[in-house]
């Protein structure tokens, strides 16, 4: 199947279930498109059991489109670009502390914490699984995703102490969360007698100093560019020049291009409203980056839900995925608790903070992303499905009620 059928039968999908859901559903956007989305899919597989014409072309679609690169390579740069260019630096500098722990040693902690405690789950049940392979399955589902997180935090009207808390965090940690789970594969593929602990550092350094250090660099002379003119089309497409050379130069330089395109996107964001960008130049690139959001997000969650058609789900799979449901959330909630003792005094943190940022760190797409990118001897198959369950969990089940918690937590802080 071609690119552009793929992409036409894309978004008329993305589009249709838009629409069902602002329609009769009414449900968050990203929400709504997911579970629209898988019920989509258990329909054509129902109707494959009759007729295989209807599961033979659902299959072929999804074998031709290629996850990983789609969302890794393609669509991250233009989701995360986006949610940056929002994000003020005056929230951010206040909490850059705890953010910076919360995306680093809270993402590497969660790592060992999840592979481990799953190491010993399969041992129990007679799956004996290398331990390093349970490790990069923590390494995946450790980060929280910032696209979901950021579309399902706009309708839950958080305080916004505690939304720059999430979204920082998130907008980084995927980040510092990719490149955690490319040492980790690197040592999986080599052996971890073969690769040295200073190989490890420069590697963790390279890519994430080098990613910061390469946003900043380019997101400064992308403002200065834009400084010196003032036409709002031509401001506009080098805001789109900027994400998409930024990913390819960052992937050239082998440095963190998620890192990247964040540091830029705050950059940009933060300095160009008040002295490059004109008011007509500020609405059109902060509409054109929304449409854009809104677009990628709709394919982005419908693809999850149509991923379901290439999922082991045998019972043995499903009920891991489903023990490693709590497994995950109390490896972040104990990977957030040091933080938040530390800066909680400090900082004037909102009450059940620990609470609120484990349940609101929403997995996504990209920790499918990581799972498809698993060789076949790492467990590929059953990792995948793991990780779709829970997934599937975080973005419905949390999705769903961290609007309720964050609600419930704003009035309390209101009648105290």
């Amino acid at each position: 199947m071609d690119i552009f059928s793929i992409i036409t039968i894309l978004t008329v999908l993305s589009a249709a279930f838009a629409f069902i859901n602002t329609k009769f559903l009414k449900l968050p956007f990203t929400i709504g498109l997911m579970i629209i989305s898988i019920a989509f899919t258990l329909v054509v597989i129902t109707l494959g059991k009759i007729n295989h014409f209807f599961l033979e072309e659902a299959e072929l679609l999804i074998g031709s489109i290629d996850f990983e690169t789609v969302l890794l390579d393609v669509m991250l740069s233009f989701l995360l670009f986006a949610g940056a260019l929002h994000t003020k630096l005056d929230s951010l500098r206040a909490m850059k502390a705890p953010i910076a722990v919360f995306a680093t040693i809270g993402v590497a902690l969660s790592t060992f914490l999840v592979g481990t405690m799953m190491y010993f789950v399969f041992l129990a049940f007679g799956h004996g699984i290398d331990y390093l392979y349970c490790l990069l399955f923590g390494a995946l589902i450790s980060p929280t995703d910032p696209i979901a997180v950021l579309g399902i935090l706009k309708d839950a009207d958080a305080p916004k102490k505690l939304e720059v808390k999430i979204v920082g965090e998130s907008l980084f940690n995927d980040g510092v969360g990719v490149v955690i789970f490319l040492v980790i594969f690197k040592l999986a593929q080599k052996g971890i007698d073969s690769v040295g602990a200073g190989e490890v550092g420069l590697l963790f350094l390279e890519e994430v100093v080098g990613g910061i250090g390469l946003g900043l660099i380019t997101g400064w002379l992308t403002f200065r560019l834009m400084k010196v003119i003032d036409h709002y089309e031509t401001e506009v497409m080098i805001t789109l020049a900027l994400v998409m050379g930024l990913s390819g130069l960052a992937h050239y330089l082998h440095v963190s291009g998620p890192l990247a395109v964040v540091v830029a996107g705050i950059v940009i964001g933060n300095k160009s409203p008040k002295i490059a960008w004109s008011e007509t130049t500020n609405n059109y690139v902060d509409k054109f980056w929304e449409l854009i959001d809104v677009l990628l997000n709709a394919i982005l969650f419908v693809l999850i839900g149509l991923e379901l058609l290439i999922i082991t789900a045998t019972e043995e799979y499903l009920i891991f995925g489903l023990i490693a449901i709590p497994l995950s959330l109390l490896a972040r909630y104990i990977a957030m608790a040091g933080p938040i003792a530390i800066f909680k005094e400090r900082l004037d943190f909102i009450p059940k903070t620990g609470l609120i940022m484990t349940w609101g760190g929403i997995r996504g797409g990209i920790s499918i992303a990581l799972a498809l990118s698993l060789e076949p001897q790492m467990e590929r198959e059953l990792f995948l499905t793991v990780t779709y369950v829970i997934v599937v969990f975080s973005i419905i089940v949390q999705g769903l009620t961290i609007g309720p918690l964050v609600k419930k937590v704003a009035r309390t802080m209101k009648s105290a």
